[in-house]
């Protein structure tokens, strides 16, 4: 029987770590948790978390290693550890650095343990990949195929460090500018210049691609201009919409020595192919009908890029993915606020753009002043008896509408407004037709995505002058809109339990303010409905930042 102590950890064999949040040592563990394993659910004040394969390399490729992990969790284990446990753990982190893949003369090569390359000589898949077997513990890979045979590999529970190294493409002048066009002083912050040097490692093959995890108004982009500054070569950048890609180009030419002629945009709109050029993923992934091809992927090959940005990677649609498993010799940078993928694909993100080479907590960020300090509100209302007997009477799915469209949620929104009058609020939602009705009877404007991007243009710009000091906004303002001013949001209905979703929304409001560098998030949840646990799981990944959601109910 395992001897008990009195800390706040409950470790499990299948490697499920449960925290009691209420124990006084619950936030140091939590911190060094977050380190090696992920939130998967938190029925009152147990929360629990789960190790992954996943979440040990990506341990591991942060420099932690099996006995650091075990340490930890002896540390604060109320009951001990199941034997089982240390032995999967050292087990998984061992398979990471097993694989090597090295150019040696110019040939792309494969290095492992002759019983493990003997193992893989089992499926089809990794011999489609093979060129020659060297001896029995090297083979000779076709060039590629070099991210086709990493994806593969990690499926099969062997993740590559790849130190196959990368092209320098074509060479592009470009620096920081110690003070910016607008005439103010510009140098990046230590967390900043920390990540930017993980990536780049001095030049060498351990460096050139990963992700960095910053939150929400941190600087992202700014890590990776700098990136782009450091490499003085020539860049592609990929975003999540029009707006973003704006936004990108008023950062590069207003901090570095790039002239406007040298950034272009590859949108809907404009077609310019320049030495550093921002796209949309929209329209990379376009075309006429699902039997045509992405006449847009071609940018890929437009110019010799010597990096590759992937801004918000946790978006990636499956056939970028595709192409970049092709461009593996290509440098590749990924910038999110949060890993988590609603469609499970962190491991291709894993293998196609690198690991987790820096990540910054939020709470950090905050405790610095970096980013405003936010309550976050969970409001329960009832069903509106006029809807009641509808909503028992629907399907699962129709259900979730209803609670989410609940005409109940509309005097809170009035309440709201009248308690932060006259501070910058968003109300965010996710059907049209009730942010519409809402925003009528408030007599708000509305941004959605029917509305054309010069008009969405203007508001946002008519909203940061303060002429207009509420927004209602649909799910296109998810995404790295830069409304710094915006210290209120205000969620009526969501993505069903998209952890990811609301990480960004809370996003909107995190820029830094003046004064107190306050900021509040409420959420408003139709109690006694599905809707209830899609915001319980919504919340996940903020709780593992540090947040904590108060409860009202009405």
């Amino acid at each position: 029987m395992l001897e008990r102590q009195d800390g706040p950890l409950i470790v499990q064999s299948d490697m499920t770590v449960l925290l009691d949040y209420e124990h006084p040592l619950s936030e140091e563990a939590r911190r060094r948790l977050i380190l090696y394993a992920e939130l998967v659910k938190r029925p009152g004040n147990w929360h629990t978390y789960k190790m992954s394969s996943l979440s040990l390399w990506n341990a591991a490729s942060a420099g932690i290693n099996a006995e650091a992990i075990i340490d930890s969790l002896k540390k604060y284990a109320r009951y001990g550890l199941p034997g089982v446990l240390e032995t999967n753990i050292r087990k998984l982190m061992d398979r990471y650095g097993k694989l090597r893949l090295e150019i040696h003369e110019g040939n792309l090569l494969l290095h492992g343990e002759e019983s493990l390359l003997n193992e893989l000589a089992g499926h089809q898949v990794i011999l489609e990949c093979l060129r020659e077997r060297r001896n029995n513990e090297t083979w000779e890979i076709s060039p590629e195929y070099r991210g086709q045979l990493k994806q593969e590999l990690i499926r099969l529970g062997f993740p590559v460090i790849d130190l196959a190294g990368y092209h320098t493409g074509e060479a592009l002048s470009v620096a920081l500018r110690a003070v910016t066009r607008q005439g103010k002083t510009f140098e990046l912050r230590d967390y900043q210049r920390q990540a930017v040097d993980l990536f780049y490692k001095e030049g060498t093959i351990q460096g050139g691609s990963g992700v960095v995890v910053l939150p929400c108004g941190a600087g992202k982009t700014i890590v990776g201009i700098a990136a782009l500054a450091r490499l003085n070569s020539a860049t592609l950048i990929l975003t999540s919409n029009a707006t973003s890609v704006q936004q990108w180009k008023e950062e590069l030419l207003d901090k570095t020595t790039l002239q406007p002629s040298e950034v272009g945009e590859y949108t809907g709109a404009s077609k310019e192919v320049r030495p550093v050029t921002i796209a949309t993923y929209q329209i990379l992934t376009h075309r006429r009908s699902k039997k045509d091809s992405f006449s847009h992927m071609k940018l890929f090959s437009e110019r010799d890029w010597g990096l590759i940005i992937y801004d918000e990677v946790h978006l990636l649609p499956a056939p970028v993915f595709r192409m970049t498993a092709e461009i593996q010799a290509t440098r590749r940078l990924g910038l999110t606020a949060t890993l988590v993928r609603e469609d499970g694909c962190e491991e291709d993100v894993f293998s196609l753009i690198g690991p987790k080479q820096f990540e910054l907590q939020w709470k950090t960020v905050e405790a610095e002043g970096h980013i405003a300090s936010v309550k976050c509100t969970e409001i329960r209302v009832p069903l509106d008896q006029g809807i009641s007997e509808l909503y028992h009477s629907a399907e699962k799915r129709s259900r979730h509408r209803l609670a989410a469209e609940n005409p109940g949620k509309v005097p809170v929104v009035r309440q709201l407004l009248e308690r932060h009058q006259g501070t910058p609020t968003l109300i965010i939602g996710q059907y049209l037709d009730q942010l519409h009705a809402l925003a009528d009877s408030l007599e708000v404007p509305v941004i959605t995505g029917e509305l054309p991007q010069q008009e969405r243009q203007s508001l946002y710009e008519q909203f940061k002058a303060g002429d207009v000091p509420v927004l209602a906004v649909s799910k296109v303002a998810n995404f790295a809109v830069d409304l710094p001013d915006a210290a209120v949001a205000i969620q009526i209905s969501g993505s069903y339990g998209s952890r990811q979703e609301e990480a960004q929304r809370i996003g909107r409001i995190l820029r830094p303010k003046e004064g107190l560098n306050e900021a509040w998030f409420y959420t408003i949840v139709t109690d006694d409905t599905k809707e209830t646990e899609f915001a319980a799981r919504r919340q996940m990944f903020l709780l593992e930042q540090g947040y904590q959601y108060e409860l009202e109910k009405r």
